[in-house]
């Protein structure tokens, strides 16, 4: 029993270090790009979920790899997984801007015979060239995002790491506890970054716009940073 205590607490750090992993500042701004699109706090809490589930697989799979075969990862190749993370938000931000001329959402004020004005909101998103958003797509966008970051940032030197481990599953055990705690805090952000885009669009329409344009000018912003570290610095 007391052999078994100072590996549990590894796997309790483990847990709260994939917390911490998810709240890194690439994965903040790629989930609120996604989170941009949808207006359901549940629907949120399972693109923050599916988000969890890619990263944590991707992650098993190169944990397996690493300490089946002992294998290490060179620095060049975490500048080539940091690179596809640059590449990865750019290309989110850039869907933001597109999905946001699509729609192309303004307001006009419309007046009642009694002389009462309000707001009405006018999109363009239901017109003959509607594309209709697909059941499980964002998602499905989601589980991909995360499959990115599976290989970049504190998740590489995680497996760094697995390459010490006693045993093959005491290394998978630890990197279960670490998607774990990723999957929680990911789950929770989700909900917390959607909750501008829930409770704007009715009534504060340009609120709304002004946050969506700000998630995706964040991510093509980090994505730009993050890509000219990598290649350049």
């Amino acid at each position: 029993m007391t052999a078994e205590l100072p590996f549990l607490t590894v796997l309790g750090l483990g847990f709260l270090l994939g917390a911490k992993h998810a709240l890194d500042a690439d994965h903040v701004v790629a989930i609120s790009t996604i989170a941009t699109e949808q207006r359901s706090l549940w629907r949120s809490s399972a693109i923050g979920f599916c988000w969890g589930i890619g990263h944590t697989l991707v992650l098993l799979l190169a944990g397996l790899t690493i300490l089946s075969f002992k294998l290490t990862i060179s620095g060049e190749w975490v500048r080539l997984f940091e690179a596809a993370v640059g590449l990865m938000l750019v290309g989110l931000g850039v869907s933001v801007g597109l999905t946001l001329w699509r729609e192309r959402l303004h307001v006009h004020a419309h007046a009642h015979a009694d002389g009462a004005a309000h707001l009405h909101v006018h999109s363009h998103r239901d017109g003959p060239h509607h594309a209709h958003l697909h059941r499980y797509r964002l998602e499905y966008r989601s589980l991909a995002v995360g499959m990115v970051h599976g290989l970049a940032g504190s998740a590489a030197l995680l497996l760094l790491v697995l390459s010490t481990a006693r045993s093959v599953l005491d290394g998978v055990l630890y990197i279960l506890a670490f998607g774990a705690g990723s999957i929680a805090a990911m789950v929770l952000l989700g909900i917390m970054l959607s909750l501008p885009f829930v409770f704007t669009p009715a009534h504060l329409v340009r609120t709304h716009l002004a946050l969506r344009a700000l998630a995706g000018l964040a991510s093509v912003s980090l994505g730009g940073i993050i890509l000219y570290e990598s290649f350049v610095l």
